[in-house]
């Protein structure tokens, strides 16, 4: 485990059972982006990486 997987951890032991819509989930990622800017470039790279999960690899 990375260091950094703290807060996964974190998230998936309070908020693992919760069901939420990706509708949520960019809006809390803008209102985080919007708190703290510095990390605007690593939010906007997992904001695309989820998006394109589904994509075929050619």
């Amino acid at each position: 485990m990375y260091f950094t997987d703290k807060g996964i951890e974190e998230l998936a032991e309070r908020r693992g059972d919760d069901e939420v819509s990706l509708g949520w989930l960019a809006e809390r990622l803008r209102e985080f982006v919007d708190a703290a800017p510095e990390y605007e470039a690593a939010v906007d790279r997992l904001a695309s990486w989820l998006a394109r999960l589904d994509d075929d690899e050619d």
